[in-house]
């Protein structure tokens, strides 16, 4: 009743531009009330709808009204009930928004059918620019899908697939659309299953990548080997600021690697490496390599 109350507010409301609703009670029906109105409101450019109780029904009314809807630009269905069905319907009204930047589905129940369609939307859709899509039905499969897409989006800018089931493969997938990409600048690949294998073949792609200026591969399985081989990819790549190891298994090793690459790269601003085995002598390492780098902040 309460979601119901303020979409008919909407149609004729001409002030208000962002509204936020995040963990309320809202179900289908409220989010089809305020689907409805979104095809008459031209002011709300921010819809927060996270962790209500929305399901496929309601996520397809909100899809219905992006097709026509010209001001919504961040919408917000994180932690909802959604699956690949929603995935369908959100992805097809992409291919005809031409409003959205920002689309936040994370924590649903999106698998690799759900991103498959997202990422064909993605090479027809122009507006775009970031996509949260965390989700741990999420696999090597789905990885490829959004980065085959990616080969021709031109407008993505960030791309977020934290919490997968994304191994190595998923990762050279991946890796592969940045030698290529010209336009992502941030990579979130969080709590996932990539080992060394795959943080080589991302090293690989920041050699001749010129773009990505944030790499994030938090709490995964890259050890020493891993660790050398983005280091090693840094001699080169004079694009990336931010690179986030935290939480892996990087020891001694990996740190002196690291350490090795900051005392000739001007790039690094960001370096987090919290949560690892690193001692005494990989600290020594990386603190000799800040005696000579001139560019690291944090």
């Amino acid at each position: 009743m309460g979601a119901a109350a303020l979409g008919e507010a909407l149609k004729s409301n001409r002030t208000l531009t962002e509204l936020y609703l995040n963990s309320n009670a809202i179900t289908d029906s409220g989010a089809a009330v305020l689907g409805e109105a979104l095809k008459s409101n031209c002011t709300l450019t921010h819809l927060h709808l996270n962790s209500n109780a929305i399901t496929d029904s309601g996520a397809a009314a909100l899809g219905e009204a992006l097709k026509s809807n010209l001001m919504l630009t961040e919408l917000y269905v994180n932690s909802n009930a959604m699956t690949d069905s929603e995935a369908k319907v959100l992805g097809k009204a992409l291919k005809s928004n031409h409003a959205l930047t920002e689309l936040y589905l994370n924590s649903n129940a999106i698998t690799d059918s759900g991103a498959a369609v997202l990422g064909e939307a993605l090479k027809s859709n122009h507006m775009l620019t970031e996509l949260y899509v965390s989700s741990y039905a999420i696999t090597d499969s789905g990885a490829a899908a959004l980065g085959e897409a990616l080969k021709s989006n031109c407008t993505l800018t960030e791309l977020y697939l934290n919490s997968s089931a994304i191994t190595d493969s998923g990762a050279a997938a991946l890796g592969e659309v940045l030698k290529s990409n010209h336009t992502l600048t941030e990579l979130y690949v969080n709590s996932s299953a990539i080992t060394d294998s795959g943080a080589a073949a991302l090293g690989e792609a920041l050699k001749s990548n010129r773009t990505l200026t944030e790499l994030y591969l938090n709490s995964n399985a890259i050890t020493d080997s891993g660790a050398a081989a983005l280091g090693e990819a840094l001699k080169s790549n004079h694009i990336l600021t931010n690179l986030n190891l935290n939480s892996n298994a990087i020891t001694d090793s990996g740190a002196a690697a690291l350490g090795e690459v900051l005392k000739s790269n001007y790039t690094l601003t960001d370096l987090y490496l919290n949560g690892h085995s690193i001692t005494d002598s990989g600290t020594a390492a990386l603190g000799d390599a800040l005696k000579l780098n001139r560019t690291m902040t944090h």
